[in-house]
């Protein structure tokens, strides 16, 4: 961690205590070294500095300095002031291990939330590095970063006050237009712009569903396999999960209802079905519809790459078969623009925008004000339509390009799934392996391999991997390939 220079440190004084200042001075300040709250090479303030925020004369300050330059802790540099000794480095992995709770200690009861044992420790997944393959990276190359960082100067030149000041939960009404506007011409979307809601992207609107809709213990229908990252949300917030079985039609409502025919809701990624690949029948999302109205249910349709279809145009949205306001519809920009964007929107029932704005509000109460002008402006101006159509033609010839090299390569023990639409495949493999262990092992070839075991919650799930391919350009899929087969058992 790179050091912060002149910043003050918390010194307490006692006036009162018979022990001298400058001592009580000292004693912070190896304090503070001890802990690495001030680290070496770190610059400190100037002893005038320090007695001035202190309410001091310089005197306690300067006898201080001088007695920690003396026992080492401090040094001069020239042009730099007084800076905590260099040759301390080695006093920082010791004080890190020492910040640990020794194992066994005395310490009080340290509790959490029981529902927190349901989720894995968060740490860094060691198949989830940048390399071929990789699922949600979009091709970045192919995005319009010259006229972005235009769309960015116009308004951190001239931005409103009343918007820097303070913006509504719901997000700004210009941008919320303009994603009405596209949701009815293009996802065939049934809405006003009143019942949209920003997001920090597609995540944060499945979080305040949860809030919204969920009593710990709610029962909520989920795919079976289905995207974790949702079922991590629905855990955390106390749901209790039914997991539903997915074939080529989709979800199967007559497995949902054996399950739990009294759900509160159902969470369906009907048009491109995460990470199978399939689309929702007609019948299917009938007869879904007419289950949550008979069962006073929710649905919640997480739309994430609907516009990305190759061979037929895109599905329309379930949320516009719905006469009964059952569902609520979630969009994202970051996988079709690019990750850390962390934009998206959430389409509510009229009778619900009041309660989710009362649950953004609470949660970080409004979404960044320079991140949606900008994006208001990308989809008026047609910057985001140009680039959804040229985005579609490059995928599908990535993904054909793709198949083409698999399909030769692999063996009948292998299973394509998903083609024809998305930014991802995903290749399921009757022979029994450990996937995981595989794109463990592939990460060393800078390939990030996505298995497929840990999408299932309940079922014995099945080995395979979830191919992305929007991030490799084409003239290295050739050799992506070669070494993906070279992982792969036959």
């Amino acid at each position: 961690m790179p050091a912060a220079d002149g910043i003050l440190p918390l010194i307490p004084l006692d006036r009162r205590s018979p022990r001298p200042l400058h001592q009580q001075i000292c004693a912070a300040l190896r304090a503070a070294i001890g802990r690495g709250d001030l680290r070496p090479g770190q610059r400190i303030p100037s002893s005038r500095e320090l007695a001035a925020t202190l309410h001091l004369s310089r005197m306690p300050v300067t006898t201080a300095y001088a007695q920690l330059t003396a026992e080492g802790y401090l040094e001069g540099r020239a042009g730099a002031g007084t800076c905590i000794a260099r040759a301390l480095s080695e006093l920082a992995p010791r004080t890190a291990a020492a910040a640990k709770l020794a194992p066994g200690s005395a310490s009080p009861p340290r509790p959490l939330a029981r529902r927190m044992a349901l989720l894995p420790p968060y740490e860094r997944l060691p198949w989830y590095v940048w390399g071929a393959f990789g699922v949600h990276q979009p091709a970045l190359d192919q995005f319009p970063f010259v006229l972005w960082a235009r769309l960015i100067q116009r308004h951190a030149r001239n931005p409103q006050a009343h918007a820097l000041h303070r913006m509504r939960p719901e997000g700004s009404a210009r941008l919320r237009e303009a994603i009405c506007s596209y949701l009815r011409t293009a996802r065939a979307v049934r809405c006003q712009p009143e019942q949209i809601l920003i997001t920090s992207g597609s995540q944060q609107a499945v979080d305040l569903c949860v809030r919204v809709l969920c009593d710990p213990g709610s029962p909520v229908w989920f795919e079976e396999p289905g995207y974790w990252l949702a079922r991590q949300a629905f855990l955390a917030g106390g749901a209790r999960l039914v997991p539903v079985p997915v074939d080529a039609e989709g979800l199967s409502v007559a497995a949902g209802r054996r399950l739990a025919p009294r759900a509160r809701l159902a969470y369906v990624t009907p048009s491109h079905q995460y990470p199978l690949g399939s689309t929702m029948s007609a019948a299917r999302r009938f007869e879904l519809l007419r289950w949550a109205a008979q069962a006073g249910a929710w649905i919640i349709e997480d739309d994430y790459d609907g516009e990305y279809r190759f061979s037929t145009p895109p599905v329309a949205s379930l949320q516009g078969l719905d006469n009964q306001q059952r569902v609520l519809y979630i969009g994202t920009f970051s996988k079709v623009l690019f990750p850390s964007l962390r934009a998206g929107y959430l389409v509510v029932p009229p009778d619900l925008v009041s309660a989710f704005a009362a649950a953004r509000y609470a949660a970080d109460i409004s979404p960044s004000f320079l991140t949606q002008e900008v994006l208001a402006d990308f989809l008026a101006e047609g910057h985001f339509a140009r680039h959804i159509q040229r985005m579609r033609r490059h995928y599908a010839q990535k993904q054909e390009m793709l198949l083409a090299l698999l399909r030769p390569a692999l063996g009948p023990a292998w299973e394509i799934h998903g083609a024809g639409a998305g930014m991802h495949i995903t290749l399921t493999t009757s022979r029994r392996c450990n996937d995981v262990a595989i794109a463990t092992r592939a990460a060393h070839q800078k390939l990030s391999l996505w298995p497929l075991s840990p999408a299932y919650f309940a079922s014995k799930p099945r080995s395979g991997f979830i191919l992305g391919f929007g991030s490799i350009a084409p003239a290295e899929l050739p050799a992506a390939v070669r070494r993906l087969i070279a992982q792969l058992p036959f």
